[in-house]
């Protein structure tokens, strides 16, 4: 019996296996608004035989984007554009969807990936204020960010509510918090990015209070059956930067609050990082925040194989494994993990007759073929 294949439940929501589609930025949103990009492409990852579907980075406003191509859900319009394509999957798959809610901080403002992904500075076309904890930049030669206020934190707390909100209406299953990758409440986190001198700033207990709050201000506003996760980068890279002892903590204290999973990822907040990159590098994170703060821990970083995959959750080191870049490689890579791991996977009965014979139970029903 598969580990991999076994369902796990996270509050009301039962997941058919473990695997998840990590959220990766498409950088192809207009104003924020999902396009038919995004119904080919979440479409083609619905079909992937993963028990859970996150959908990329989504901006809670307009100045919290990564690059102008973000996808948002900040107004109406940004909500609405998401309604055919999560219709269009829930008609044909039944994966788990969850949004990945986030702000960029002062790695908002940049140009796409494939444009070379500098800062934009303000005032120049496609470019506009950031936003951080405090007014240092993410590289030298940047403009520094404005650091937030008590009206700006304001502001972003309850740009997070407001969001999980409208993901209630649009039915999404669940929501992640994007603590992680250098982005604005990595920033709060981090020592190296967070130089306050007010209650958010300087200790860990008041380099957390930010996060924890807008944690609480999800989940207030999320259906208290429905599960939030968060995901964190449970280290810096960087002498004295965010380590893993201080995620240990801050996950701890997220349980107190009903924190439903933990997305360990690392780096983010410099350039200076300096990252031991290899297979499931960061497996032993997510192991060491679930075995020391007792919360539900899902692991990424180059899991690509489904041996790989299988053993992380079959010997507790994490509850579920994410993959980006491996899925995107091979959008079947559920069914050809459930193949190689002798279990069954849901796929649409349209594509039952791609199976060969020796794998005719792959999909739990015999009935395909052709006359």
């Amino acid at each position: 019996m598969s580990t991999l294949f076994s369902p796990f439940t996270l509050r009301g929501l039962t997941l058919p296996n473990r695997i998840v589609v990590s959220p990766m930025c498409q950088y192809s949103a207009e104003q924020g608004r999902a396009t038919d990009w995004h119904m080919v492409h979440l479409g083609t990852l619905a079909l992937s035989g993963a028990g859970m579907l996150c959908l990329e980075a989504t901006a809670v406003e307009a100045d919290g984007r990564i690059t102008a191509g973000d996808l948002g859900l900040w107004d109406d319009a940004t909500e609405a554009a998401l309604v055919p394509v999560l219709a269009a999957i829930r008609r044909r798959s039944r994966t788990a969807v969850t949004v990945q809610l986030g702000h960029a901080g002062r790695k908002a403002s940049s140009q796409l990936p494939w444009e070379g992904g500098q800062q934009i500075p303000a005032g120049q076309p496609g470019g506009w204020l950031t936003h951080a904890p405090s007014a240092l930049a993410q590289k030298e030669g940047e403009a520094l960010p404005l650091a937030l206020d008590e009206a700006g934190l304001e502001r972003v707390r309850t740009a997070f509510a407001a969001a999980a909100r409208r993901a209630a209406r649009l039915g999404l299953d669940a929501i992640e918090i994007h603590a992680a990758h250098g982005y604005l409440l990595h920033q709060f986190l981090s020592p190296l990015s967070n130089q306050r001198s007010d209650a958010y700033g300087g200790s860990l207990e008041n380099r957390m209070r930010f996060p924890l709050e807008v944690f609480d201000a999800v989940r207030a506003a999320f259906p208290a059956e429905k599960p939030v996760g968060i995901r964190v980068s449970a280290t810096d890279w960087v002498e004295g930067g965010w380590d893993l002892e201080q995620t240990v903590a801050f996950a701890r204290a997220l349980k107190t609050r009903g924190v439903d999973w933990v997305d360990v990822s690392s780096g983010g907040i410099s350039p200076l990082q300096k990252i031991a990159i290899g297979p499931g590098y960061q497996v032993d994170f997510a192991e060491a925040v679930k075995t020391q703060a007792g919360v539900a821990t899902i692991a990424v970083g180059l899991i690509t194989e489904p041996h790989q995959a299988e053993a992380i959750v079959a010997s507790g080191k994490a509850d579920l494994v994410a993959l980006a870049r491996g899925v995107l490689y091979d959008p079947r890579w559920g069914w050809h993990a459930a193949a190689t791991l002798g279990a069954t996977v849901e796929a649409p009965p349209q594509y039952w007759r791609a199976l060969p014979h020796e794998h005719k139970t792959l999909f739990g029903d015999t009935r395909f073929g052709s006359r």
